[in-house]
């Protein structure tokens, strides 16, 4: 199996900086670390496949209601605004609840396709890869 670590992924959830300003405040997420920043949208009642990834570790932030949320054994129902933490080699999965919904994801480490491991997909694609 090919070692896809090459740049670093944090064990846990990277500490997120609450920045104030005068006029309200933003979330630092990252700063001045490579990352990879994806939006991804899911279709009303479709899923992603159930995966886990060697390279990378994710942080979900949940933009929208509807989203279900397998994290390990764990399923969750996040609310719009919700962050979660997927480390690295963890199964997880996305799915949406009837509504189409939106998921902003920060990964750390090596974004790449060929880090996926699929352990279910409904539109059969290949277990590892693209």
């Amino acid at each position: 199996m090919t070692n896809y670590v090459t740049k670093p992924i944090p064990s846990s959830k990277p500490e997120i900086k609450i920045v104030e300003r005068p006029w309200g405040s933003f979330r630092k997420y990252a700063h001045n670390v490579e990352t990879t920043v994806s939006l991804m949208w899911v279709k009303p009642n479709q899923r992603l496949s159930l995966q886990s990834h060697t390279g990378r570790g994710e942080l979900w932030i949940v933009l929208d209601e509807g989203a279900i949320v397998q994290v390990g054994e764990s399923i969750v129902y996040p609310k719009a605004g919700d962050e979660l933490w997927i480390p690295a080699n963890t199964k997880h999965r996305l799915s949406s609840s009837g509504p189409a919904v939106r998921v902003l994801e920060v990964a750390f480490g090596n974004w790449q396709q060929e880090d996926i491991t699929r352990y279910e997909d409904d539109y059969q694609r290949p277990e590892r890869g693209e």
